[in-house]
């Protein structure tokens, strides 16, 4: 998957956009990353949520998910997924448990709010999120970092 940079042709206004293997779009991305242009998010916010998402469809992807059926033990897979060093996120190498983590608590908080914000859109519009959106309530990635234990050191 890869994070592209788009210009959106009625407003002019910069977005950005998740491309699948096959060079399109990924739908359900592709929605709500035009929904935060079209209500005037900053294009960094954008960006950043794109590249978050991204991480996330790609983590599905690599288990046979479909992100309207995950989960919350899929949720917390992904966070200690997100902890591994690419290589490792690809089964490449093994990882050892003094290895620091490959990202901060707060990268991923925001990638979980990420989470949050787009599952809570997908809810509203009609995008059929499942079971995850009943675990989201008004806490959003909050709920979800206290339900998720950090690794021991």
């Amino acid at each position: 998957m890869l994070v592209q940079r788009v210009v959106m042709p009625a407003s002019s206004l910069e977005s950005w956009t998740v491309l699948g293997d096959d060079d399109l779009p990924v739908e359900p991305i592709e929605r709500y990353l035009a929904y935060l242009t079209d209500i005037e998010r900053s294009p960094n916010t954008i960006k950043a949520y794109a590249h978050d998402l991204k991480d996330y469809f790609t983590f599905l992807d690599g288990r046979g998910l479909d992100w309207r059926e995950v989960r919350l033990e899929d949720i917390g897979e992904f966070v200690a997924w997100l902890r591994l060093p690419a290589p490792a996120r690809e089964g490449k190498v093994m990882v050892l448990p003094s290895v620091e983590q490959h990202v901060s608590a707060s990268t991923v908080n925001r990638k979980l709010s990420a989470l949050s914000a787009f599952y809570q859109h997908a809810s509203r519009h009609g995008g059929g999120p499942g079971r995850v959106a009943d675990h989201l309530g008004s806490g959003g990635a909050t709920w979800w970092m206290e339900a998720i234990p950090a690794p021991h050191q």
